[in-house]
């Protein structure tokens, strides 16, 4: 017999061992020692610590009923079973079940149960105990994991958790309950917006205003005169925590009947838009209809504004004057003077308005009518005299536009919903320049940047040097930036990047940079370029910097032209006159003076008709 017979016998026998050793033995040799079988929940007599978790969705006088039925019912079902003690009703009243943050009753009884008091929880349904999916499942499995071990018992469903076969189930149910308050929620936002589309505001209430039997607010004199005193101390210099004081001392109420005031409180009547009469929709919301957490409104959802909804306690005036305030709050804090609007009325600068990077004071339309003051009211039209073409005769030639070769060595500027970014080549243009201004005109769509003072309020310092080299200081200017970007349209995810050009003496230096036509730079990951390298899998996750040129830009060959709107205007004989101061543009200060002196009397005049109220 050769190897590979042998071999084969060899498995043959291993195999007819193995058939023999699972032929088992004769079962008649076998002791059988059958499981204990487990009872049916209402088929155990034995002692149980039983408790009942209620829940309504809202404090509601009219869920009352609901609330208190569920608890007498389950008292009784729990006296009334054989070897069930009752150890408590746990009962949240007014409280939604997509949660267990606010839940208290429920989180005590949890605590309870790890306590080893309880055995047994019985509960209406599966929407009563959590209407979350995860939560459910997860505090039934710890519920189960816990010594002794705590079953549910869902009597709707007739679900007992402890039974094997009960996981599916209610894995199933909970879905289905989480999806109804997506659905109850998804139907409220949509009713929500239809209010608010026709103009049906939710009004809470508010200093300041009742009532009427229809729901309009209407004036409560006396609490109105809170609000006015609160508006007439802080535009007269208060801040915010001394008008707490004052209201404190004498004896103000707020509309909850409480005489503690504090800062915010103050900054929230100051904010609120319904005292000048108006009614502004939905200033928070809720993404998620799970955590109920609310977020301030960014532009995320549809907004309603009514002007002139009710009577006003304030003007409008006053109103805005205080916001304007209330937004310079942080700058001042700062030790800095409040900015005002100005613009260059005459020279080559003439329409640009100086910008404050930090101040977040001015709108865009601010911006758009400072610029549009700068020009006479019978040349609203800015009138552009064109330089003559010089250079070769490029017929038959295509000529390629300049920004789509590098510029490494031409002046720009990175602007983000943030931050502002000048290059070295930037500083290289102007030598030993240290501080600068930035100046905005809206109506040529330019950006222009001129030496200045380190003295000047809205100085900055773009670049230092290290080394021996120019280095660039990037900038924060979201003061700035917000209003730029809603007036260009722009993507506040994004980053822009403009070319500019400069021009001057050794007197006379400026640089233009225009915004029509920006180079668009956005983040994306690129986990494309890597599907066939897996080994690259890390690399993919990094986000690449891609640019996007303006659409204007795709077919553009032929004889380029220059689209920058300053260096066609300075072509004029006059003076350039780049370093002209800006002047205040009129009518647009946050409050005028005689204003202010009116306000503070009235605010002495009301302080005085509290005093005598109180003694009276």
């Amino acid at each position: 017999m050769n190897e590979q017979e042998k071999h084969a016998a060899s498995q043959e026998e291993r195999k007819e061992k193995i058939r023999a050793r699972y032929k088992g033995v004769d079962r008649s040799e076998l002791e059988f020692i059958p499981a204990k079988q487990k009872e049916k929940l209402f088929e155990d007599a034995g002692t149980k610590r039983v408790c009942a978790y209620c829940r309504v969705s809202t404090d509601d006088a009219n869920q009352t009923s609901s609330y208190e039925l569920q608890k007498n019912h389950y008292e009784d079902m729990i006296k009334e079973h054989a070897g069930w003690t009752l150890v408590g009703i746990y009962a949240d009243e007014g409280i939604s079940g997509t949660s267990l943050q606010h839940r208290d009753e429920f989180n005590r009884m949890i605590e309870d149960c790890k306590a080893g008091k309880i055995d047994l929880i019985v509960t209406k349904s599966v929407s009563r105990f959590a209407r979350n999916i995860v939560d459910c499942i997860a505090k039934v499995r710890e519920l189960a994991n816990m010594k002794p071990q705590v079953g549910v018992f869902f009597e709707t469903e007739h679900i007992y958790t402890l039974d094997n076969t009960s996981e599916m189930m209610l894995a199933v149910l909970s879905a289905a309950a989480q999806e109804e308050s997506h659905t109850k929620s998804e139907i409220m936002n949509i009713s929500i917006e239809q209010r608010f589309s026709r103009g049906i505001f939710l009004t809470p209430k508010l200093l300041g205003y009742d009532k009427d039997e229809d729901g309009n607010l209407v004036i409560n004199e006396s609490e109105a005169d809170t609000v006015r005193l609160c508006y007439y101390l802080f535009l007269s210099g208060f801040p915010t925590s001394e008008i707490a004081e004052i209201l404190m001392d004498l004896g103000r109420k707020t509309k909850l009947g409480n005489t503690k005031w504090t800062g915010s409180t103050v900054v929230n009547v100051l904010r609120n838009e319904r005292h000048c009469g108006d009614v502004l929709s939905r200033k928070t919301f809720t993404p998620n209809y799970l955590d109920h957490k609310s977020k301030k409104n960014n532009h995320d959802r549809n907004q309603y504004r009514q002007t002139d909804h009710h009577e006003a306690i304030v003007s409008r005036e006053i109103y805005n004057a205080a916001q304007k305030m209330l937004d310079a709050s942080k700058y001042m804090k700062k030790g800095y003077p409040l900015p005002t609007l100005q613009v260059v009325d005459q020279g080559a600068l003439k329409g640009f308005v100086p910008v404050n990077r930090a101040w977040n004071g001015f709108s865009s339309a601010d911006y758009e009518k400072a610029s549009l003051s700068a020009y006479s009211e019978n040349n609203n039209e800015i009138c552009v005299e064109k330089t003559k073409k010089r250079g070769f005769d490029l017929s038959g030639y295509e000529i390629v536009r300049a920004q789509f070769f590098s510029t490494r060595f031409d002046p720009t500027v990175t602007i983000s919903s943030g931050k502002i970014v000048f290059n070295t080549a930037c500083l290289r243009k102007f030598e030993d320049v240290e501080y600068v201004e930035l100046l905005f005109n809206s109506v040529e769509r330019c950006i222009a940047v001129r030496p200045c003072e380190r003295s000047s309020i809205n100085a900055i310092k773009w670049g230092t040097i290290r080394d021996g080299r120019w280095a660039v200081l990037p900038k924060s200017c979201k003061g700035f930036s917000e209003p730029l970007y809603e007036l260009m349209g722009w993507n506040k995810d994004c980053k822009y990047k403009l070319r500019g050009q400069f021009c001057g003496t050794a007197d006379e230096q400026v640089m233009i940079f225009e915004l029509e036509e920006p180079e668009v730079l956005v983040q994306e990951k690129a986990e494309e370029q890597f599907e066939e390298e897996p080994d690259k899998k890390e690399e993919a996750q990094k986000p690449v910097k891609k640019i996007l040129y303006p659409e204007a830009w795709a077919y553009n060959f032929g004889e380029s032209t220059n689209r920058t709107v300053f260096l066609q205007r300075v072509a004029y004989r006059g003076n350039w006159d780049i370093l002209r101061p800006a002047r205040t543009v009129e009518g647009m200060e946050i409050i005028t003076r005689e204003v202010l002196d009116d306000l503070l009397e009235s605010a002495e005049k009301l302080i005085d008709k509290m005093r005598c109220a109180n003694y009276a």
